[in-house]
């Protein structure tokens, strides 16, 4: 899963209200201005939480009353306090965009979030090359054996549903909608970007490099990260001699960014793409990544300071009422179970958060954490976590895991899952990635040709297209969200308001969980994984499967089954 982080700003849209507020006249300077999240209590009037606001110095800059939640910045170094103690506010979480990301993120004068299992990608060799396509295959259907696993094929699910008039949204760092392998099924119309790029922050450091255009607002169809695209690609490439197919090669991708180019995805952003989809028709959407700066929140943890404390509560809660209000309103919501390898269900140590300090010094710090911390979005309410899976159909090196925790599993790939245990990049999953990035990555060349196994090339007459190889449960989570797709615009009804289809999320996850094929736990359950790594050394890991053939810790209810549930059972 890779890490994204969202900006302060936000569009003025649907129930998101543009609001401004004065500054109290009681209260307490502080010198430089930050900008914090603050969630209304349950029942509390908009007046009631702008007047809080108010006399802790605040000032509202944008609004979504759908979910109570407000972003303010304020000069008043007792903000947090002073709002905290008011009756109509629940919570205040600081918004790191003015923060500072710790010296071992920052690469290249730029920000970026690092991940373990795209690191392994780096240099990996590939084993083939895409053969014949078959009778009425894409041209590099011969490398997608994830589609296969699956069976979103040709002769497999593609025969009886392809999502048709189903709207999926990619919650992540924005979609190529140029591609040419996405540009058919792309609505840049209702596509929106509810991040701001932030070229330095307040202690002067580079975040997301130097604006684009000049109001530091990408386009709704531009993704600088190259993450969104893959996934995007993997859900609902159409079929069109061009490339490969996504699971769901018919419906309608819509991109609501809520990650930034640096990689992050902050509160206020992923509440707003949650409230917009509810309220725009989505059918569905997929989520690989977790709200920074906490990859856990817990509410007590005694490792943390009060303030971080209260912080943690805010992001459960105010992403709590952000997912019941998509979940309300039709929306299918699916998201990552994370790369860290570890068993959500133990108690466990991290060491990775908060990932983005507030103030100059503060750095991630090790904390117990167990298994009442909950991570966002994968472990909330109405959520559908999906684990990854390789080649060989085992549980992918990298994902996490555990019973009650892991809802169904997918594709995702494993550069690991080879005969001897060394990297094969074909081993992972193969899907769209925009050009521009490829060119300036130096992964394509000059004249166009890629450089590295990872960067794959197709053309079809004048049009070429390039795809790159990517692993992670960000990558099985898409999976999971065409098949989500295939289930509605098979069992889906009218959708009078939006046009279109529609289904209830909890049938479409009941239809995915009976449709899934069973898989048990390895025999024995504590499964020893082995990597030679390219520095020559060799590294073992052992992850224990708890459950039955019908549900367990590493596969859930099972793998994912594009055909089974395309054909209706």
């Amino acid at each position: 899963m890779r890490k994204y982080v969202a900006g302060a700003a936000v569009v003025a849209l649907s129930a998101v209200a543009l609001l401004l507020v004065s500054t109290g006249a009681g209260a307490a300077a502080g010198g430089s201005e930050k900008e914090f999240v603050v969630l209304y209590a349950a029942g509390a009037s908009s007046d009631s939480a702008h007047a809080a606001i108010k006399a802790a110095g605040g000032t509202v800059r944008s609004e979504n009353t759908e979910v109570g939640v407000a972003t303010v910045t304020t000069t008043n170094s007792n903000f947090a306090a002073q709002a905290t103690a008011a009756r109509a506010i629940d919570g205040v979480a600081q918004n790191r965009v003015i923060g500072r990301a710790p010296a071992d993120a920052i690469a290249g004068g730029e920000i970026k979030k690092s991940d373990p299992a795209t690191a392994d990608l780096a240099g990996a060799k590939a084993s083939h090359h895409s053969g014949k396509p078959g009778k009425h295959e894409e041209p590099l259907a011969d490398l997608q054996w994830d589609m296969k696993q699956i069976g979103a094929t040709a002769s497999g699910s593609q025969k009886y549903e392809q999502g048709k008039g189903v709207r999926v949204g990619i919650i992540d760092t924005g979609v190529d909608g140029n591609h040419p392998d996405i540009a058919p099924n792309f609505d840049r119309k209702l596509s929106r970007n509810f991040t701001t790029d932030i070229p330095v922050d307040a202690n002067g450091d580079d975040v997301d490099g130097p604006c684009e255009h000049p109001s530091c607002k990408d386009p709704a169809d531009e993704d600088d990260d190259g993450h969104g695209t893959h996934v995007a690609s993997e859900i609902a490439s159409p079929v069109n001699h061009l490339g490969i197919a996504g699971v769901a090669p018919r419906a309608t991708i819509v991109n609501l960014r809520a990650g930034q180019d640096s990689g992050f995805f902050f509160l206020q952003p992923s509440v707003d793409a949650l409230t917009y989809a509810g309220d725009h028709g989505i059918d569905v959407v997929n989520m690989s990544y977790y709200v920074d700066p906490w990859l856990f929140n817990c509410a007590d943890n005694p490792a943390d300071s009060p303030q971080d404390q209260a912080e943690q509560r805010t992001v459960i809660t105010a992403m709590q009422r952000a997912l019941d209000y998509a979940h309300r309103h039709g929306v299918t919501l699916v998201s990552a179970a994370g790369n860290g390898a570890t068993d959500y269900t133990k108690t466990i140590i991290d060491a990775s958060s908060p990932d983005f300090a507030s103030e100059p010094g503060e750095a991630a710090y090790p904390r117990t954490i167990p298994p009442s911390c909950i991570s966002m979005p994968s472990e909330g309410n109405h959520v559908i976590a999906v684990s990854s899976t390789g080649i060989s159909k085992r549980k992918a090196y990298y994902s996490d895991y555990g019973n009650g925790y892991i809802d169904v599993s997918a594709p995702g790939g494993d550069v690991y899952d080879t005969p001897d245990n060394t990297r094969d990049v074909t081993k992972a999953i193969l899907a769209a990635y925009p050009e521009r990035l490829g060119r300036e990555s130096g992964a394509i060349d000059d004249a166009g040709n890629p450089t590295t196994p990872s960067v794959v090339k197709d053309c079809r007459g004048g049009t070429c297209a390039y795809y790159q190889y990517l692993q992670g449960t960000s990558m099985a989570s898409p999976h999971a969200t065409g098949v989500a797709a295939l289930a509605i615009g098979r069992w889906g009804l009218r959708d009078f308001r939006n046009g279109g289809k529609f289904q209830f999320p909890d049938v479409v996850e009941l239809l995915m969980r009976r449709t899934a094929t069973d898989t048990p736990c390895p025999t024995p359950p504590a499964f020893t994984y082995t990597r030679h790594l390219p520095t020559g050394a060799t590294v073992t890991a052992t992850h224990t499967c708890e459950g039955t053939t019908d549900n367990n810790g590493f596969y859930g209810d099972g793998i994912l089954n594009a055909l089974k549930i395309s054909r209706g059972f």
